[in-house]
């Protein structure tokens, strides 16, 4: 009853964070029982928000206070401070169950980086909710339940470290711990006001990790604050010679700003989701922010790494979270695993997925790699942390793409070598982030610190720019046709049904393939190259000019394998057209010499 009086009179602030907490301990203002109890009542309260799989009891974390009555509190950094743990991250005699009951274990040791913090004074406060088998960007694939946003209950909270950001964003720790893989531990950050640290790859070991993707693994941070970020940086980092991932790879202390900053203009930056235009918003009024840094920006193409961020799902990595659960999935009875999660890591037995499939793809990795190391020796790249949300809902209804959409602009960074930090903007709408991510090669995390604090410490100073959301909304949109669609071929009527009319001839830029698909009646596929391989050809096309009112359903009616992708004509500029999905060529004949579907038609008896 003493206890629970205590409990209801202690007022913790929301934002809990190391510096705060530390000078009540100093102060002798609090008492870690005191806080942790405050932090149970927190954790009862919001239970439906699925946050947690074992959560914090006294009785458990019994021994860690008994623990610091041992420790000098001016010799453990983090005396006191408690944090919470992803569920695929091994805490000592607490069941790991990667967000999988059936495949739940009970470690006899600890996860390197927990043990580290443990011996720092930090209070393992239990294990949080999780994307199962750490294999999503939602948060909503848990048969623990569906993890609410900390700020509107009904977006999804990111994943798959959906529990560690939403423990911190509502005040059950001060910092947690994830994982990122495609971005597991920027797009929750993103998406619930909080400070996503993802160190380079090997840094901090992933030694007791549940692995998703080995070979990619990284162990994250979220917080309130970027130095709470650092400061555990300081603690965890390190080579562990029993882990076979780990590098010595040591940040350096310098505060180095970076000499360019680069943003993508191409592709163009895309939003989705029910707040897109407000995202947009966002991201123009943040461009705005950065300009005032007074530091060099630049423009670059962006299509490598999209094309490297295809490989990770697309490609033969699918291949490697296959190696690593296919023998435990394989023997459940069905339904064992969460369904969407099953078809994920079930597509990595596609028998495309060859050794010659996955050298190749090592071997053109390597080159976007190189490619991205020399852009950003001295440079930050900065892009949206997500281009948009979802409600849950809405990630119920389309699984799939909703997830797709949320690793636009972070499924590349592992693959490439880059570290990365997440950080707040301004919010979108109210109660919505939008967040922004920086990135640069694996040995300049001090370059993107010191831009991440200057951006933060400077931003409430900054001149406010009010952004309209555009000057004029178009009407119309052009459509790039090369087939059955062009002039006096069949489809044409389809395109004067949906009141598109007729604007130029004209020729992609010169990477393209045109393929005669297997197809009845017979269709060509545009296909798009690598630019700097020499393989493509300028296609001939027609542009055609269509009402945006008519556009929706003109694409709706595209059958598989075509659909509509920017195509880049030969003076550079971009507009929407027929692309054709890349797996339909296997059994295509190549027409590019012909440069023309007209032509094929002329040359060729179909």
């Amino acid at each position: 009853m003493d206890e629970m009086k205590e409990t209801q009179t202690l007022n913790l602030p929301k934002t809990l964070t190391i510096k705060w907490l530390k000078e009540k301990y100093q102060q002798n203002q609090l008492k870690p029982k005191d806080v942790i109890n405050e932090i149970i009542r927190r954790v009862e309260n919001d239970q439906e928000m699925n946050i947690w799989i074992t959560p914090p009891t006294i009785t458990r974390l019994q021994p860690y206070f008994d623990s610091l009555k041992k420790m000098n509190p001016n010799d453990t950094p983090l005396w006191g401070i408690p944090f919470a743990i992803k569920d695929n991250i091994d805490l000592i005699n607490i069941s790991t169950t990667a967000g999988c009951p059936e495949y739940t274990y009970t470690p006899n040791e600890n996860a390197t980086v927990v043990q580290r913090l443990i011996q720092a004074g930090a209070i393992p406060l239990g294990k949080t909710n999780l994307d199962q088998f750490a294999t999503g960007l939602v948060g909503t694939r848990s048969p623990y339940g569906e993890v609410h946003n900390a700020l509107k209950s009904e977006l999804i909270s990111g994943g798959s470290s959906s529990g560690s950001a939403v423990s911190v964003a509502r005040g059950h720790a001060v910092f947690s711990l994830g994982t990122d893989t495609a971005g597991s531990g920027r797009i929750p950050a993103g998406l619930n006001r909080l400070i996503g640290l993802k160190p380079s790859f090997g840094a901090w070991p992933i030694k007791g990790v549940v692995p998703a993707c080995q070979s990619l693994d990284c162990v994250t941070v979220f917080t309130h604050e970027l130095d709470d970020a650092i400061f555990i940086d300081t603690i965890v980092r390190g080579i562990d010679k029993t882990d076979p991932w780990s590098r010595d790879i040591r940040r350096q202390l310098s505060s180095t700003l970076p000499e360019k900053i680069y943003f993508i203009n191409d592709p163009p930056i895309e939003f989705f989701g029910p707040y897109a235009s407000e995202y947009q918003i966002s991201w123009q009024k943040t461009i705005e922010y950065i300009k005032q840094l007074n530091i060099p920006i630049e423009y670059i193409d962006g299509h490598y790494l999209v094309e490297a961020s295809s490989i990770l799902y697309g490609g033969p990595w699918i291949a490697e979270r296959w190696s690593d659960l296919g023998e435990f999935i394989t023997c459940q009875p069905p339904n064992t695993v969460f369904p969407v999660t099953e078809k994920i890591l079930h597509s990595g037995t596609n028998s495309n997925h060859t050794a010659v499939s996955l050298f190749k793809a090592i071997h053109q990795l390597q080159k976007f790699k190189l490619r991205a190391h020399q852009q950003l020796e001295n440079a930050v790249l900065i892009m949206p942390t997500s281009g948009g949300t979802w409600t849950r809902e809405q990630v119920r209804e389309n699984p799939i793409q909703t997830n797709n959409d949320m690793g636009r602009y972070t499924n590349h960074c592992n693959l490439l070598d880059l570290c990365a930090i997440a950080i707040p903007s301004d919010d979108a709408a109210t109660e919505v982030p939008f967040g922004i991510t920086l990135f640069s090669k694996y040995d300049n995390e001090h370059i993107v610190l010191s831009l991440a604090d200057l951006f933060l410490k400077c931003k409430s100073t900054m001149t406010k720019i009010p952004i309209k959301e555009q000057q004029e909304t178009p009407t119309t949109t052009l459509v790039v046709v090369c087939g059955l669609h062009m002039r006096g071929l069949p489809l044409e009527k389809q395109m004067l049904e949906y009141k598109a009319k007729f604007i130029r001839e004209d020729e992609t830029a010169p990477y393209y393939k045109l393929y005669k698909l297997a197809t009845t009646p017979a269709k060509p596929g545009l296909v798009r190259t690598i630019e700097d391989n020499n393989e493509g050809s300028s296609i001939k096309v027609e542009v055609w000019e269509m009402p945006l009112s008519s556009f929706g359903a003109f694409t709706a009616q595209i059958p598989s394998p075509l659909g509509i992708g920017k195509i880049i004509l030969k003076d550079g500029s971009q507009a929407p057209g027929f692309v054709c999905e890349s797996y339909a060529i296997h059994n295509a004949v190549d027409i590019t010499p012909l440069r023309s579907w007209r032509t094929f038609l002329k040359d060729s008896v179909i």
